[in-house]
């Protein structure tokens, strides 16, 4: 019976594929990816259980990326005999085309595999000839009349994992692992079909001939399509409302409008809102243009792989709205690292993501219904390179779903009328909802860089009134090195001796600022309106070079209150760079700690400290520090150690003045002690550091942070959960401060020792090097009189600018890295956290737990 959907969709008379015998009573571990050209290219992962190759065509071939997402359509059981298969399937028949066997070997679930695949998420290691490593599976909600169950392929994060920029294993190694030959080679075998001609037959002597009336038409890059057999393009002239036209020369793009509340119904879709350049794509008869939505041709801007990409779609002529962009190491598209690989010139690591479809093959969409457009735009993308992506929409609550983009710091969401046309201009029929304050500002002025000689420091903005221009105040943070420069030459070559704005700035204002012709539009993130009208803490996030200045108005947002903290400590040299290639300056790192002072607080004030200084940035020489140094501001106070009273006092805050203080020292890391300075022998919090040996997957960490709570929890007490903001992550447990730091430290001693003795393979509870391979070191002696770990939401002297992010247990998953929150975008995060999941951490404290003592015999 497993194998009877398999067998009625062939006819074995004419294909060479195994019929196959009857499911083996026993299942192995076989796993085979199958290398299949049929009308689209596409690679079929089969895993053995209960005697067949469970299937799935996994649309454009697995990634080695962690986190990065293929659709992996569940086909048909086959059987084991086709795990060995190589060759041509007869042009009509059902996957018509060409197989090579791209990689095998074995698989091992991790879990219950049979109940994982019931569930829908199955997690596995691969050990192939190509891939290796964990993997994930996971089934993917289904959609009202959709023909397929829809998975998605991950790779977990391990030593068999890529970056982003490394070779795709796709193109690195395109041959069977079982005779060597790719596709094409294959594919002229006869009797048999190939995909780029058609059936194949030869004559007598031996030479191919072709019927030019059979062969399908080719795309320039056949090889880049994609999922299934009988995967057709859409059909415009079956698209409701679709008119028969010619294609328009340029469409002015549907604008989306700011509202305060997220629309909801059923009427309505909700699509996460990217970070990058809007763009229509163009494509006329095999040329492909990108415009910007002034009418820029900015096609060679972005490189070849892009514009290949559409050149390929089965289309002669279609308009494709989308926007593209640069997709950071957490997997999220990011304005910043766009204008960065664009000042640097590069030509790869674009990624276009279309949302809509205006026209196609000669018939005009635009009065189509929205959804009708989305479906047709997914039909013509389906198995397209991965530089081409279809943007997903939810048809959930609205709200929920800019709930969880602000979790991930996203920048938020685009809602859109299910039924409605296409119309240019800003109407009502998209609205946007943001996470966080963000705008494009003209650029008016600069304040030169007080660190670097040809850079600049500041720039001083504003925006448009009608035609006067009005300021809003300098944003002094957000710049790299290399972008500080590039806007130092453009800027110096527009000066102006006169302020363009249409009021006289005060003299803090004008200090030191250098006007220029205010042509240049800057986009840039704030936390909000000030009551004189200003930006607080902004932060740069790049040019807009395809919008005009002269459109550059303000958008409505709130108005910030006066701060309740507000500090007095003062900056000198604020626009250091204290992590240069994420422009992260000295008041920048001041303006992420004022903002977040109220959720930082509770963990560092009253507390001993050790501390890691980078006076001069991470790229400069940092030092871990325990007591006083020269210079120590006044709001950083010095306490005697009563057990050490011989040596140097120990070091606290208690306020935001000595937060800001460690600031302005360089401080880039700060460590706190598990106990106050009121009962600094009794500790109130323990925390069980996870750090990864070489070769662990994150996938792997997260369920040690599982094991630790279930640990805890068994002992009575409650666990907390955080990144490092390095490679692992930290499980805390607050206490009723009563047991001293010997019994505290013996007690994490023991469940760091006991999950080493359960699962040897998995744990270690020594610090040696040698002995952490492949392992995870549960390092219990964070607990120990005078040993620290870095805050909760402390940032770290590592690049990236990444913080320290308490998270709730649910939050945990191959999408949220060790890393994943930054200066950047942990204030996005937390003012749009509607709960804090570790709200009630104090009040979860519990003293320790009195180990039972053994009964005499």
């Amino acid at each position: 019976m497993a194998l009877e959907t398999y067998r009625r969709k062939r006819d074995f008379k004419k294909t060479a594929e195994p019929e196959g015998t009857a499911a083996a009573a026993a299942s192995g571990n076989l796993f085979v990816i199958q290398k299949h050209a049929a009308r689209r290219l596409h690679y079929d992962l089969r895993l053995e259980m209960d005697g067949v190759l469970k299937s799935w065509a996994v649309t454009r071939g697995p990634s080695l990326v962690p986190g990065e997402k293929r659709l992996a359509v569940h086909v048909e059981d086959h059987p084991l005999e086709y795990g060995g298969f190589e060759g041509t399937i007869p042009k009509g028949e059902y996957g018509g085309g060409t197989v090579i066997l791209w990689d095998r070997g074995t698989w091992t679930p991790i879990g219950d595999a049979h109940r994982g695949y019931e569930k829908g998420y199955l997690e596995f290691e691969l050990d192939g000839e190509k891939l290796k490593g964990r993997w994930h599976l996971v089934r993917m909600h289904g959609r009202p009349r959709e023909k397929h169950e829809n998975w998605l392929l991950i790779k977990g994060e391990d030593s068999a994992a890529r970056p982003p920029d490394a070779p795709d294993i796709l193109v690195e190694r395109p041959a069977s692992v079982k005779t060597g030959r790719d596709i094409d080679d294959v594919a002229d075998e006869a009797p048999g079909w190939s995909s780029k001609t058609g059936r194949i037959d030869r004559d007598d002597d031996g030479e191919v001939v072709t019927d030019a009336a059979e062969a399908p038409p080719v795309a320039p890059n056949a090889a880049a399509d994609g999922p299934t057999g009988d995967a057709t393009p859409p059909d415009p002239a079956k698209i409701p409302k679709a008119k028969k036209a010619a294609m328009p020369a340029i469409v002015e793009p549907e604008l989306a409008t700011l509202v305060s509340k997220v629309p909801s119904g059923a009427r309505w879709l909700h699509e996460i809102k990217f970070d990058g350049y809007r763009l229509l794509a163009r494509i006329d008869d095999g040329k492909v243009t990108l415009v910007t939505r002034g009418g820029l041709d900015w096609t060679k801007r972005f490189g070849p792989a892009v514009a290949d990409a559409l050149r390929g779609l089965p289309a002669e002529r279609a308009l494709i709205d989308g926007e593209i962009v640069v997709e950071n190491g957490s997997g999220a598209s990011d304005f910043s690292a766009l204008q960065a690989a664009l000042s640097e010139g590069r030509k790869t690591g674009f990624m276009f993501y279309a949302f809509d479809l205006l026209h196609l093959d000669g018939w005009d969409l635009r009065d189509s219904p929205l959804a009708a457009r989305k479906e047709a735009l997914e039909g013509l993308l389906a198995g397209a390179p991965d530089v081409l992506r279809y943007s997903a929409h939810f048809e959930s609550d609205g709200n929920m779903v800019l709930r969880h983009a602000c979790r991930l710091s996203l920048e938020g969401i685009i809602s859109k009328r299910r039924d409605a046309p296409y119309r240019s201009g800003r109407g009502k029929d998209w609205v946007k909802s943001k996470c966080a304050q963000r705008q494009e500002f003209v650029v008016a002025g600069y304040v030169p860089s007080s660190t670097s000689r040809k850079a600049i420091g500041s720039l001083v903005l504003g925006y448009y009134d009608g035609d006067r221009l009005i300021p809003v105040g300098r944003v002094g943070t957000g710049y790299t090195a290399a972008v500080a420069e590039d806007l130092y030459r453009r800027l110096d070559a527009i000066r102006i001796d006169k302020s363009p704005f249409a009021q006289r700035l005060t003299a803090d204002e004008a200090r030191q600022v250098r006007f220029v012709e205010p042509t240049l539009v800057a986009e840039v993130e704030f936390r909000a309106w000030t009551a004189d009208h200003h930006l607080r803490h902004a932060a740069f996030r790049g040019l807009r070079e395809d919008k005009p200045a002269a459109e550059v108005v303000r958008e409505d947002g709130p108005t910030a209150e006066a701060p309740k903290s507000r500090s007095a400590q003062k900056l000198t040299h604020p626009d250091r760079l204290y992590w240069p290639e994420s422009g992260v300056t000295k008041a920048g790192l001041a303006d992420y700690y004022s903002d977040i002072w109220k959720w930082i607080a509770p963990f560092v004030v009253g507390r001993p400290l050790s501390l890691v200084r980078c006076p001069g940035g991470i790229a400069a020489q940092c030092f871990f520090q325990k007591h006083a140094w020269n210079g120590l501001a006044k709001s950083i106070r010095q306490t005697p150690d009563p057990k050490h009273p011989e040596e140097d006092p120990l070091l606290s805050i208690e306020d935001l003045d000595g937060l800001i203080g460690l600031v302005q020292a360089g401080v880039l890391e700060i460590h706190p002690w598990g106990s106050t300075l009121a009962r600094l022998e009794t500790p109130d919090l323990i925390i069980m550091d996870l750090d990864p040996g070489p070769g662990v997957g994150w996938d792997a960490v997260i369920e040690a942070a599982r094991e630790v709570r279930r640990r805890l929890e068994d002992a009575g007490l409650e666990a907390f959960v955080k990144t490092s903001g390095g490679k692992g992550l930290h499980v805390v447990a607050p206490l009723t401060p009563k047991a001293d730091w010997d019994t505290v430290k013996a007690f994490t001693k023991s469940i760091a020792d006991a999950m080493a003795a359960d699962s040897p393979d998995l744990y270690v509870a020594t610090v040696a090097k040698a002995k952490r391979q492949g392992k995870i070191l549960v390092d219990y002696l964070r607990n120990g009189r005078g040993a620290t770990a870095v805050a909760p939401y402390s940032t770290r002297a590592r690049p990236g600018a990444a913080v320290s992010m308490p998270i709730a247990w649910e939050e945990l998953g191959p999408a949220l890295g060790p890393a994943f929150f930054t200066v950047l975008n942990a204030g996005t995060r937390l003012a749009n956290l509607g709960t804090d999941p570790w709200a009630d951490f104090r009040r979860a404290a519990r003293p320790l737990p009195v180990p039972r003592r053994r009964s005499a015999a």
